[in-house]
């Protein structure tokens, strides 16, 4: 099995034949990439919902895996969610399966098994940059959309029966301005666009009330997460690759993550934080984590870059890596321990930021 490249990780079907099939299938599961973030959530969501105006009854059901955002149950509500724990497998039952925010197998291992010989039963909805073509062949990818939800939106729109996402009802709206504030940083990085800014402007039209949704997401911090990143600060190493002190990166262990109680979701948005300083250009956290028996160690590896003339692309970093994701923000997780992983994302970095397209 081989990733996709850019040419070919793009739609197949148009957003109308997509949200016409979704209303046709007797059943839909929707599923998305494991340890899933405020996109790959809200997108969960407000599709489920879609589908349940679409048909007049239940929502349709979501299936995710991994750690979860301690802010889910707040935004899950009725919305029938399943949530798979290490080594759990599920059947993904349905007539049709809706993967969101994702099309990349690396991401969706938990599911896999549920997943594979159902390419023509399943269909994506996507903004990244790669993906693997054989999980669906019904695709709509558009990877210049600040988030997923910016591409459900219309499909949304179509299943509930209205011609705008501000004529959306408030369940289906609000999941959509999660998943778009949440992938945007609140509106501030560099993906977003005019339409970005107009999506918003009508789901607010729609009824989502931006300050409670910011309160619920950003405003439910806990104090073990401020210990891990005052350890992330004191593993704190700077590299200079193009200009002094232009990379960043922190580390963190097991045992960092056992003596704060901390969990690998508190470490988000801990490599925005080091791009406030001014030197730097790209800025990443690398986490230790627990090898499975007869497995190689295996490290997190998460980037994020500044935009702008001196923009590192770091989905090219990461896919030196076996990664991959967005040209501002994107990750990889190479079978290394810890201080190989460290090594091997420095190398990778001055490759790129060298210009030597490997």
């Amino acid at each position: 099995m081989t990733s996709t490249g850019h040419s070919t990780w793009a739609s197949t079907v148009s957003v109308e034949r997509l949200a016409d099939d979704l209303r046709a299938a007797s059943s839909v599961h929707v599923t998305t990439h494991t340890k899933p973030d405020g996109d790959a959530l809200g997108s969960s969501l407000a599709l489920a919902r879609a589908i349940g105006h679409a048909k007049r009854g239940a929502a349709a059901r979501v299936t995710v895996a991994g750690a979860t955002p301690r802010w889910m149950p707040l935004i899950v509500g009725a919305t029938p969610v399943t949530v798979l724990r290490a080594q759990e497998s599920t059947a993904l039952e349905g007539d049709l399966v809706a993967v969101v925010d994702t099309g990349s197998w690396s991401q969706l291992s938990d599911v896999r098994s549920a997943l594979q010989g159902r390419t023509r039963n399943t269909v994506i909805v996507d903004h990244h940059l790669q993906g693997d073509a054989d999980i669906a062949e019904r695709r709509v990818v558009d990877s210049r959309a600040a988030s997923t939800t910016q591409v459900l939106a219309p499909i949304c729109a179509r299943l509930c029966g209205v011609d705008s996402p501000a004529k959306l009802p408030l369940d289906v709206a609000e999941p959509l301005y999660l998943g778009l504030a949440t992938d945007t940083g609140w509106l501030r990085y560099s993906s977003v666009t005019p339409a970005t800014l107009r999506l918003a402007a009508d789901l607010l039209e729609a009824g989502v009330d931006h300050t409670k949704l910011y309160r619920m997401i950003e405003q439910q911090d806990v104090v073990n997460r401020w210990k891990l990143l005052g350890r992330a600060l004191s593993g704190l190493t700077l590299h200079s690759v193009r200009e002094k002190d232009d990379a960043a990166l922190m580390v963190l262990t097991l045992a960092d993550f056992a003596a704060t109680g901390a969990g690998s979701e508190d470490t988000s948005g801990f490599a925005d934080m080091l791009l406030t300083v001014a030197t730097v250009q790209v800025a990443g956290v690398l986490c230790e984590t627990a090898p499975m028996p007869g497995e190689p160690p295996l490290t997190k590896v998460s980037l994020r870059s500044k935009p702008g003339d001196r923009a590192v692309d770091v989905n090219s970093v990461c896919r030196r890596l076996s990664g991959g994701g967005h040209a501002r923000a994107a990750g990889a997780k190479p079978k290394l321990a810890l201080q190989d992983a460290h090594a091997a994302v420095v190398d990778a970095l001055r490759s790129e930021m060298a210009g030597d397209r490997a």
